[in-house]
C-alpha cells in the first residue's frame, strides 16, 4: 500500500534540546523580550521552556485554531482565545512549535500588533521550507516536508491516523506495522498501547 504521508515522532528530549537552542539564539542576538507569548496549543511547552532558560517570568498565551486532529486543517487560522494582557510598548517574543505554512504565525502577528508592542520577534523549534512567513529564530529547518508529531499530541495524532486505517488493525503489532508503512512513523509499543487505552472505539 502506498505511503499516505511521511511523519516524524519528536521526543521530549528533542524538544528540550531544540528549546535550549532557541534560547541560546535569542540570547546571542541581544534581544531581551519583556514578555513571551505562546501560541496555543503547540507553542505552550516550548514557550515555557524558553522562559525558563532565559529567566523570563512574563508568559502570556493566545489560542489559534488551524490544524485539527492529525494533519487535517481548517481553511483559515482563527483566533479562539485572544491575548488577555497588555503588551503596549514592550518587546515581545512570540513562540510556536512549528512554522509550517505560516498562516498561524501571520494571524498571531497581526493580532499582537493591534496591542501596540514596541517590537515582536518570532521563534519556533521547527521551520519548514514550505512557509511563506519568515521567523527570527528557529532551531531546526525541515527541508523535506513531513508531519511532526510532538509528544504533547501523540494521542491526538496517532488516534486520528488509526481511525483512518481500513480495515482497523487487529493488534498492536499490526497497528505498528501499518503506521510505519502508511505514515513512515514507528510508534513504540508502550506509547501505542497508551493511545489505544484512551481511544473511543
Amino acid at each position: 500500500m502506498a505511503q499516505a504521508m511521511r511523519c516524524e515522532l519528536i521526543t521530549w528530549s528533542e524538544v528540550q534540546r531544540l528549546c535550549l537552542q532557541l534560547a541560546r539564539l535569542v540570547r546571542e542576538s541581544d534581544y531581551r523580550p519583556a514578555v513571551v507569548v505562546a501560541i496555543g496549543r503547540g507553542g505552550l511547552v516550548p514557550a515555557r521552556l524558553v522562559c525558563d532558560y532565559l529567566d523570563i517570568m512574563a508568559l502570556a498565551t493566545i489560542r489559534i485554531e488551524h490544524y485539527l486532529a492529525g494533519s487535517s486543517k481548517q481553511a483559515h487560522a482563527v483566533i479562539r482565545y485572544p491575548l488577555c494582557t497588555g503588551i503596549e510598548g514592550l518587546d515581545v517574543l512570540l513562540i510556536d512549535d512549528v512554522n509550517d505554512g505560516g498562516d498561524t504565525l501571520e494571524t498571531a502577528l497581526q493580532h499582537l500588533q493591534s496591542f501596540s508592542p514596541r517590537r515582536i520577534k518570532t521563534a519556533v523549534m521547527h521551520k519548514k521550507a514550505t512557509t511563506h512567513v519568515a521567523v527570527d529564530y528557529y532551531a531546526k529547518k525541515i527541508i523535506k516536508w513531513r508531519w511532526l508529531i510532538y509528544p504533547w499530541a501523540v494521542q491526538e495524532d496517532i488516534s486520528s491516523f488509526l481511525q483512518h486505517l481500513s480495515p482497523t488493525p487487529g493488534s498492536l503489532e499490526e497497528a505498528q506495522q501499518r503506521l510505519a508503512e502508511q505514515f513512515g512513523v514507528r510508534v513504540p509499543r508502550r506509547s501505542l498501547a497508551a493511545v489505544y487505552a484512551f481511544m473511543d472505539r
